[in-house]
């Protein structure tokens, strides 16, 4: 399978600092195949990060073959280009990172709900150094991620709008460095130029 990675897009974005795990804190575990679209990137047998599926034979970050789809495996529809989410949106984040500030890692999926964040407050949170306006996006709400699932989907509905990019590295979930995400419609030309190149 192409790999369409956040490396990739973190180089399209040279003034961000990436943190290279995310995870979910203040989350309930997520009901067995009620996200087919996950994907838990792995070295040596433990968990890296995470993922979605986009098609059948692309992810948001590596696999190496085409994925056969069934009832438990599918991919997540991507926003329709000039698509936006209006702030305060309910959405989800999910991943098998870390419970807490430097705490472990789960071993079961874990699913939080989160709210979309006026974009201007987000800019204004983090500065013009770190945050793009028209790239990116983030999120409050009392669950958020934390360390172990970057690259993994934020979900609107049956979309997935965003990708898990980076948090203030000293608080999982901080109420005042908000968790940010690479605004997957800002990159869908791109991404689809990539899907088209390699079918």
């Amino acid at each position: 399978m192409t790999i369409i990675s956040l490396l990739l897009l973190a180089s399209l974005l040279p003034h961000l600092t990436f943190t290279a795990h995310m995870g979910v804190v203040n989350g309930s575990e997520a009901k067995p195949h009620s996200r087919p679209y996950m994907v838990s990137v792995q070295a040596f047998g433990q968990h890296y990060c995470g993922g979605f599926l986009i098609s059948d034979e692309f992810v948001l970050t590596a696999l190496q073959e085409k994925v056969k789809i069934n009832n438990d495996v599918k991919w997540i529809a991507l926003p329709k280009d000039g698509e936006n989410v209006q702030e305060n949106t309910l959405c989800s984040v999910a991943g098998w990172g870390e419970l807490w500030t430097d705490g472990e890692p789960s071993s079961r999926l874990m699913e939080a709900n989160v709210y979309l964040k006026n974009n201007r407050e987000c800019y204004n949170r983090w500065g013009e150094i770190y945050y793009s306006l028209s790239q990116m996006m983030c999120t409050y709400g009392h669950g958020g991620f934390c360390s172990g699932d970057s690259g993994g989907p934020l979900v609107c509905g049956d979309t997935a709008v965003g990708v898990v990019s980076y948090r203030y590295i000293a608080l999982c979930n901080s109420p005042e460095k908000p968790n940010v995400y690479t605004k997957i419609s800002a990159y869908l030309p791109w991404i689809h130029q990539i899907i088209r190149n390699v079918k």
